[in-house]
């Protein structure tokens, strides 16, 4: 099949590796994936932000840099309308955001079938957090993107029924969470190997690979290192960075564990799972309610031992005592004991760490899979893969 990505995405994070995780397994099933949407992240380092969008959003009024987003709904649409006359393409695949219908525009124009992934319920999420101005205007492109799309693609069950809620048929819901890339996880060194390379053997390490913010709540366990000393040693060990990086250092420091954490700063994505190999124990102590957060597939490939909070979207992949060890959200008492006794039992850690890397054929959360549930969904609305008559229109106009 030959299928257009449409995207807005402008900055190189985990919007990116999700793009770039999909659109490789497609390629890799033998189809043609065509990026419709700012150049500007391939030329990027992993970890940039979106550079001029970030200075509008900074200093513009709220409500003019959301006209602005909804006004780039047009040219988006004109390079989108383009882009399916040149290449003729099976369908079209588009990452959902907010103000931007230009992929239901056309889909609705050329009678191109349209499956719209969906991460967050953007509306929601800036209402509560960033804030919206023209609110109106906001719910509007929304909801018309969800029910203007054949299929609406949510990462989780929780997040199905935001999109449910907004009036789309159960029928044109399909969950595809996240997954990994077997292949690049064959290539890692062992644990005790991943160690030696980064001298923390003879260690216990305690991992967090993402951006860390305040809400995560790490502060707890450099808190438990200091209170629970034991042997081996325990080391906390982030991979990345993040706002929440000052006040770490500054905790660790007063409680006199500066030897005992490392924060590596931003990592290339080909050199964080040599980190990740490392982890004993693997946090996710914090998490969005309707989030599929990448890291804990990388996590359960790499058999690292997991604690994370027993909420709805994390349920629908891990199991207390099976894949991970679950504790009580917001409720420290429980989140140390959780972390007292996966750290105090080899066994326990053996056995969890197991059933983490069974859990990846058991559930299929492999981009191969999600690529062959794209492509069955594709075929499900007629797409046939035939080669098309390809008009003449100009080569660049696909790319800003």
């Amino acid at each position: 099949m030959k299928i257009l990505f449409h995207h807005r995405i402008g900055s190189k994070d985990g919007q990116f590796v999700h793009l770039e995780e999909l659109t490789s397994a497609l390629t890799r099933l033998g189809h043609e994936v065509i990026l419709v949407g700012p150049a500007i992240i391939e030329q990027e380092e992993f970890g940039s932000d979106a550079g001029v969008v970030d200075i509008l959003k900074k200093w513009l009024p709220r409500a003019l840099y959301e006209l602005l987003e909804f006004g780039y709904a047009l040219p988006a649409f004109i390079r989108l309308w383009r882009a399916a006359r040149l290449h003729r393409p099976d369908g079209i695949y588009e990452r959902y955001n907010l103000f931007f219908p230009s992929g239901v525009w056309v889909h609705r124009l050329q009678g191109l079938p349209l499956l719209l992934e969906v991460n967050a319920p953007l509306l929601q999420e800036r209402s509560s957090y960033g804030g919206l101005r023209l609110s109106r205007l906001a719910r509007w492109s929304e909801e018309y993107a969800w029910r203007g799309a054949d299929y609406v693609l949510p990462v989780t069950q929780v997040l199905a029924d935001h999109v449910r809620r907004s009036g789309v048929p159960v029928s044109r819901i399909v969950v595809v969470p996240n997954g990994v890339d077997r292949a690049k996880f064959q290539r890692q060194p062992d644990r005790a190997a991943a160690k030696r390379a980064l001298g923390l053997e003879g260690k216990l390490v305690l991992g967090f690979t993402g951006f860390v913010r305040e809400w995560h709540r790490l502060d707890r366990v450099i808190d438990w290192i200091a209170d629970h000393p034991g042997q081996p040693p325990r080391h906390l060990l982030i991979t990345g960075d993040g706002p929440a990086r000052e006040s770490l250092v500054q905790r660790a420091h007063d409680r006199g564990l500066g030897h005992a954490v490392t924060i590596t700063g931003v990592v290339s994505r080909d050199e964080v799972f040599r980190y990740v190999a490392a982890y004993d124990v693997a946090l996710q102590p914090a998490v969005v309610e309707y989030a599929s957060p990448l890291k804990l597939f990388e996590y359960l490939v790499l058999g690292c031992a997991i604690i994370a909070p027993a909420m709805p979207n994390i349920r629908e992949v891990l199991v207390t005592e099976k894949n991970s060890l679950l504790f009580e959200p917001s409720d420290d008492v429980s989140f140390n004991q959780v972390l007292e006794r996966i750290c105090s039992d080899d066994a326990l850690r053996e056995r969890i760490s197991q059933g983490a890397r069974r859990t990846i054929d058991e559930g299929q959360f492999t981009w191969e899979h999600n690529a062959e549930r794209v492509l069955s969904l594709f075929r499900a609305l007629g797409a046939t893969g035939v080669s098309k008559q390809v008009e003449p229109v100009p080569e660049n106009s696909t790319r800003e």
